[in-house]
């Protein structure tokens, strides 16, 4: 692997996701599209971003906006074409910017060439491909319930047969006990390795393996829209046979070079580390990376943030390594989930340097460097079948997706048409133009930070110290072998003093507060409301 001092170029980076579709609309049809981003690739190399993670491109018939793929090997008319995806790989690489793509196999679309052969007879070679069953009495084989509403079986009334879909009837469950489809994915993924991609985070990789023998789910007790939360998934996913699929897979991978495994392991609120850290195997044969959402899911304060923090670490294998994230295209902003008002930009920059100063891998979601909030987003105007299947008490994830940002002018100089959803109508104040040429913007706090970061290999693969227990206080070392540095956030309104003490002399390099270049003894002093500081140890 390429590495940089013994690590590997996805331990040092920082990492954006793009949802292509709300990135930047160059052909002006209301939808943004790979020459979008590569037009703005200067703006991200600008902002110190060594790799972007996109939604899916694949060609699709957009039922869940390219998560339902109908043909793994071709760009979707809407994102462009192969050539226009072929020249954003050439000119991120030229930036030293890698490009990682979505990777959705644990369904296809219902018109992907695979199923639409599978459900042409129950004799057809493709038939295992997909999870069939008779049923029993007329009625679906058990209770199983789709996370996009109703039953998660489909009857078909060519084959006289139901099949499994885990999210809309249009996505169809791929059963991965089956050889030869194991070995279909890996040739799909094969295309874009040559290609030249640096890898794919794998959608929801927990629910690869569903029970043999298809057993009812227990049901459990609860409030919520969905049928689906009042289920025990024990038998639809997080089955143990999914690992080893992990692990053929990341075999698979590590034939080409310095490529990237992600995985997304699917768990509701408040989310569980030790199932996403199963997920990386012994540290070196599963995935390189999952997500953990319990920090994602966390209420905002220092102790939340400190206790989910210490969790991960905690349930990681040894020879792992963390990534850590605070937003994505299916949850709400984290600008927003964590309150308005005039606190809101500083606890973005509290959250900002908390993200890129912890031990792992950071991700960022588009727009999150501005202080993006979700998008005012009525019924007539939604896209998302999430949200439409039980607005109002679930208004879908919409808000998460609107059109970045990027000036005053109108649509937000995402397009000079109408977008596919309605621009936030705070884009006026809250835009990378505007936020450019203000030194105190979260984009500048966000860029100085990445900037900072890249010079400090304590910062990027140090060892991770928590320091203190304050309940409103959050403060970390990060050091290796000849550096030292400490992170103080303070998550409160109220000014908070800091009790722990040592006799060393440190210099601030950056922060909210203090002037760089300050020498300070010990940690004898006061942080202010919303106060980030982060310090050098002195020889």
């Amino acid at each position: 692997m390429a590495r940089h001092d013994n690590h590997a170029w996805w331990q040092t980076s920082v990492i954006y996701q793009i949802y292509p579709r709300s990135f930047y609309d160059v052909n002006n049809d209301g939808i943004g599209d790979l020459q979008g981003i590569a037009a703005q690739l200067d703006y991200l190399s600008d902002l110190g971003i060594d790799a972007i993670w996109l939604s899916p491109v694949y060609q699709s018939p957009m039922y869940d906006f390219g998560y339902d793929i109908s043909d793994y090997r071709r760009i979707d008319p809407v994102f462009g074409e192969l050539s226009d995806f072929t020249r954003l790989l050439k000119e991120a690489r030229a930036r030293h910017i890698r490009v990682i793509m979505d990777l959705v196999v644990n369904h296809t679309s219902h018109v992907h060439a695979w199923f639409k052969d599978a459900r042409t007879s129950r004799d057809s070679p493709r038939r295992d491909w997909y999870i069939w069953h008779d049923g029993h009495h007329g009625n679906p084989p058990n209770n199983w319930k789709a996370a996009f509403g109703g039953n998660a079986w489909e009857w078909d009334e060519a084959t006289r047969q139901f099949y499994l879909h885990s999210f809309l009837p249009q996505q169809p469950d791929l059963n991965w006990r089956n050889a030869n489809l194991r070995q279909a994915v890996k040739d799909e993924m094969q295309y874009w390795l040559d290609l030249g991609v640096d890898g794919f985070r794998l959608d929801v990789v927990n629910f690869f393996i569903k029970d043999q023998r298809l057993r009812n789910n227990p049901l459990t007790i609860g409030h919520t829209p969905r049928p689906y939360d009042l289920q025990k998934h024990l038998y639809d996913r997080n089955r143990p046979e999914n690992l080893a699929i992990i692990k053929e897979l990341r075999q698979f991978t590590d034939r080409f070079t310095d490529r990237l495994l992600i995985g997304e392991v699917y768990t509701p609120p408040p989310g569980d580390a030790a199932l996403s850290a199963s997920y990386l195997g012994n540290g070196r044969d599963a995935l390189h990376l999952a997500f953990d959402f319990s920090m994602l899911y966390c209420r905002y304060g220092a102790r939340a943030f400190r206790d989910a923090v210490e969790c991960w670490y905690t349930a990681l294998p040894e020879d792992s390594w963390p990534c850590n994230v605070l937003s994505n295209h299916d949850q709400p902003r984290s600008f927003s989930r964590y309150g308005s008002g005039s606190g809101a930009a500083p606890r973005a920059k509290v959250l900002a340097a908390m993200l890129l100063t912890l031990r792992g891998t950071p991700f960022l979601y588009y727009g999150e460097e501005i202080g993006m909030a979700d998008g005012k987003i009525g019924k007539r105007a939604l896209q998302d079948p999430v949200g439409k299947k039980y607005w109002p008490l679930y208004k879908g994830r919409d808000r998460a997706r609107t059109p970045m940002q990027w000036s005053t002018q109108p649509h937000a100089g995402f397009s000079r048409v109408k977008p596919w959803l309605p621009v936030n109508p705070d884009y006026t104040d809250v835009n990378v133009a505007r936020q450019t040429e203000d030194p105190d913007s979260i984009l500048n706090f966000y860029k100085n930070l990445i900037a900072l970061r890249r010079t400090k290999p304590a910062l990027q693969h140090g060892d991770w110290t928590y320091i203190n227990n304050d309940v409103a206080a959050m403060a970390y070392y990060r050091s290796t072998d000849d550096s030292c540095m400490a992170v103080w956030l303070n998550f409160s309104r109220r000014a908070k003093t800091p009790v722990v003490l040592n006799p060393h002399r440190w210099e601030v390099v950056f922060g909210t507060h203090k002037q760089p270049g300050t020498v300070l003894q010990g940690f004898d002093f006061h942080l202010a409301p919303y106060e980030v500081a982060i310090l050098e140890q002195l020889k």
